[in-house]
């Protein structure tokens, strides 16, 4: 993967003061259709750039934003929540510039999805109407004001885990929440996966990994399959 300094594109747009991210690009001749990956709340870690790896082998240029640039985790996390509640902030400049530096590059179609998780799925949930082609949310938290948030939104794919206790019931209201906004979905829970069921191992500190475990947070290998496979199909129909 290649390393990106997109600091200039970032404070350009009003974003943070320093923006770095990953590219992983397919295998081949380009041009590809590009896709903007946000982390979950662990940071850009080794899980994630095998998720970004994942979505370039499928044949998306993805670059893999690091939102915690700008000083790390602990610094740049109370912007974040903020951002996310309030649905505005540097973050999402941060985002904007992730998806202008791939929609320019000579090797991009143009066309470009976003995709988070947890976390980035709930920027990948308020992007949507953000000049993104299509995106992906994967265990998103919800805005308050959910259809506010849904207006003009590009087609969205979701997958929520039908025993993560901290998002019960978030796919059906999504669900219905899109139907109402009549923006092209597939939303899906899978009963027997928890949160961050996409993952290929466990994330997040040692020392809190036992707790993730119990609380039946991590990997769902077949909940996982089925969501990536509806994932790639979505992103090849609106991304060509």
């Amino acid at each position: 993967m290649e390393e990106v300094d997109l600091t200039e594109w970032a404070r350009g747009l009003g974003g943070s003061r320093a923006l770095r991210g990953r590219l992983a690009r397919p295998e081949g001749e380009g041009p590809w259709p590009g896709v903007v990956m946000i982390h979950e709340v662990f940071g850009l870690d080794d899980v994630m750039t095998r998720q970004a790896r994942r979505l370039a082998a499928l044949g998306y240029a993805t670059l893999a934003l690091d939102l915690y640039s700008d000083g790390g985790a602990r610094r740049c996390l109370t912007t974040i929540v903020r951002a996310v509640a309030s649905g505005t902030g540097r973050p999402f400049a941060d985002v904007e510039a992730g998806r202008r530096w791939l929609a320019e590059a000579p090797w991009c179609t143009g066309r470009v999805g976003v995709l988070g998780f947890c976390m980035g799925g709930a920027f990948a949930l308020l992007c949507a109407p953000r000049g993104f082609d299509v995106a992906a949310v994967n265990y998103g938290p919800l805005p308050k004001d959910l259809d506010a948030a849904l207006a003009g939104a590009c087609p969205i794919v979701a997958s929520y885990g039908g025993r993560d206790r901290s998002l019960r019931g978030a796919a059906a209201r999504l669900g219905a929440a899109l139907e109402r906004a009549g923006v092209e979905c597939d939303v899906a829970e899978y009963p027997g996966a928890g949160h961050s069921f996409l993952n290929d191992a466990m994330a997040g500190p040692a020392l809190v990994r036992p707790v993730l475990r119990v609380a039946g947070v991590g990997p769902d290998p077949e909940a996982s399959s089925d969501a990536w496979a509806r994932i790639d199909a979505f992103f090849r129909s609106h991304l060509g």
